[in-house]
């Protein structure tokens, strides 16, 4: 633990990388434009074994997944990104149209369609400030 004089905010330095993994281009399209706005790097997936793919090969810090994916579901991307060591650490959100009572516990969190720009910058933050706090326990 430190005092805090040597504590670098890694967060602004490296804003996280996201995967975007939804079949609807057009909630793809705005879901990266909000990310990017927010300053962070965004890869789409259009499908559940392309998302798959695209994280093992570079996992990402955060992964929005739609729940109502063609082929391999959002429910079992999200079990696979857990049980894999290289994405067990990502944050996982799922997004969609569903209740989102029905979805607590299948994420770490849950974005609700429609969704707000607003909606998206409080994720961003919400991990900046969980990194930002780990980094200061360490």
């Amino acid at each position: 633990m430190t005092d805090g004089s040597d504590f670098v905010d890694r967060t602004v330095m490296f804003p996280p990388r996201v995967l975007v993994i939804e079949d609807d281009q057009d909630v793809s399209a705005l879901l990266e434009r909000h990310f990017r706005e927010r300053g962070c790097p965004v890869a789409v997936a259009c499908s559940g074994e392309e998302g798959l793919g695209l994280a093992f090969a570079d996992p990402p810090d955060i992964a929005v997944v739609d729940v109502m994916l063609p082929g391999i579901d959002g429910r079992e991307v999200v079990r696979r990104l857990r049980a894999d060591e290289r994405t067990r650490r990502c944050r996982l959100v799922v997004s969609s149209v569903l209740d989102p009572e029905d979805l607590i516990g299948l994420a770490d969190e849950v974005l609700a369609k429609p969704f707000r720009q607003s909606a998206v910058a409080r994720l961003v933050d919400s991990y900046r400030s969980s990194v930002a706090q780990e980094s200061q326990e360490e």
